[in-house]
């Protein structure tokens, strides 16, 4: 009983009741039409032919006299067809005619309208089988009456076939309703079913479950690409939570400790006051550090958080990277080094400018650290350009590299390559700059030139709908990316 309890309350019964009651109310609409229509026309026939009958006998009867309309009758009468006949007189015997019984109230009105009778045709029923008709009589000089009318067994016959056919048409309409709803309830449930067992798998924390395709692309196949996309983007910010939590664990454990060991140390052996001061210096300037590697972080999952396309604007890019390169060209060139930039003029990308000068900054203090080559000579390049329906922006040096197998490792969160770690930073800066690339629709990717190594980020270009609607960016998405 809950087994079809369930069944009757899903939409698929809903929809086969709703489409069952629309094509019975059609059918029977349509099949009324036609049999009504039909009927009036094959009575306005009846009514045409039953008037020329009486117009051309008494015609007969006018010229010939009685003799000829008695040949006329019985020679029609004589054909096996609908037509009825039947001469009286004014006792009411028959004369002439193919009727055998007739009520005999119908002949006491003549001259009147068509009506509608029961009878027996004489000489072709075997039995005593009443027909109906429909007929008219017309009476003649000296008494006698003429009755002339059409047998209604064909016109009964196609009302009769008419019904059945609207019998036999709803039974198929019910019986192709009941088949389309075990058909779309069985496959409608099957695939709920599905979606409601991999969502309780999710729920129960397996997040790389994902809704299976059955590869028709129909608005199953789409929902489910819409919900692994979104299913998707969940794992990564939950993996990216997990990430932060770890790494906050592992990496900030160590100047912790050599922050509490100062502490003791201090306590425990400095003397006077220009002990405990550069002791409190110490510790400020690792507090600070620490700082800056909580805000970063913090950053970081407010980018990630942050709905893509929310903060988003058209933005010169040839202006900014002139704006990047005026500010880091003298830093560059007291490290013996060059900046040059190769941006075409009027390149215009769909992107947050704020989080794209972070990127350039992040990137080019990078080549800054480890874009040197082997010779000592340090060559920064900024260049921007369009491709592939995408806009392009690199920063490029001479330096190493980074090997193929640490491409993908070097984005993640206090990850540095450099063992000994003699450079300052906190392993945060490329991090930030993949967040803000997909938080633009794009990757962040790198590639070893030979010497040098080229940082790549895509962002949509202008106008080609990415756009549209974002161009003002919010206050509220400012103070989300800590602005």
């Amino acid at each position: 009983m809950t087994r079809v309890t369930r069944f009757t309350r899903t939409t698929a019964f809903k929809l086969s009741l709703l489409y069952i009651a629309v094509f019975t109310v059609m059918s029977g609409f349509l099949l009324f039409y036609i049999s009504n229509s039909t009927d009036t026309l094959m009575s306005e026939q009846v009514v045409q032919t039953v008037d020329a009958e009486l117009k051309g006998l008494s015609d007969i009867y006018v010229r010939g006299g009685l003799r000829d309309l008695v040949d006329t009758i019985d020679r029609r009468s004589r054909h096996p067809d609908a037509s009825l006949y039947l001469l009286v007189d004014f006792a009411g015997n028959a004369l002439a005619g193919n009727i055998a019984r007739l009520p005999t109230v119908v002949l006491e009105e003549a001259d009147g309208g068509l009506r509608r009778v029961r009878y027996t045709r004489l000489g072709q029923d075997t039995e005593d089988i009443e027909r109906q008709a429909m007929v008219r009589i017309f009476e003649l000089r000296g008494g006698f009456r003429l009755l002339v009318g059409r047998d209604l067994g064909d016109q009964l016959l196609f009302s009769n076939l008419l019904a059945n056919g609207l019998r036999l048409w709803l039974i198929l309409v019910v019986i192709m309703a009941a088949i389309t709803w075990l058909f779309v309830s069985r496959r409608v449930m099957k695939r709920i079913d599905e979606i409601s067992a991999t969502a309780r798998t999710i729920m129960n924390g397996d997040l790389s479950r994902r809704l299976s395709l059955a590869g028709n692309e129909d608005e199953f196949d789409r929902l489910a690409v819409s919900l692994n996309a979104m299913l998707e983007r969940i794992e990564l910010l939950m993996q990216s939570m997990r990430d932060v939590t770890d790494n906050i664990a592992h990496d900030l454990k160590t100047p912790l400790t050599r922050l509490r060991t100062r502490v003791e140390t201090a306590l425990r052996e400095a003397k006077g006051e220009a002990g405990y001061r550069a002791a409190l210096e110490a510790t400020l300037d690792e507090t600070d550090n620490l700082l800056r590697i909580f805000n970063a972080l913090l950053r970081i999952a407010r980018i990630e958080s942050t709905a893509p396309g929310s903060v988003m604007g058209p933005v010169e890019l040839d202006t900014l990277v002139a704006e990047i390169a005026e500010l880091y060209e003298p830093l560059v060139e007291d490290e013996g080094g060059r900046l040059e930039t190769d941006v075409p003029a009027g390149l215009r990308a769909d992107c947050n400018k704020d989080l794209i000068s972070q990127v350039l900054v992040n990137l080019i203090e990078n080549a800054l650290k480890y874009g040197r080559s082997q010779n000592g000579e340090l060559l920064i390049r900024l260049t921007g350009k369009e491709e592939g329906g995408r806009v392009v922006l690199a920063v490029t040096d001479n330096g190493p590299g980074i090997p193929q197998k640490d491409q993908d490792r070097v984005t993640e969160r206090f990850v540095r390559l450099e063992e000994s770690r003699s450079e300052p930073g906190t392993g945060l800066g490329l991090s930030l700059v993949k967040a803000v690339a997909r938080l633009h629709g794009g990757e962040l990717h790198f590639n070893n030139e030979g010497p040098g190594l080229s940082a790549r980020i895509d962002l949509a270009t202008v106008g080609d709908g990415h756009g549209d609607g974002r161009g003002r960016t919010s206050d509220d998405a400012r103070k989300s990316l800590g602005k």
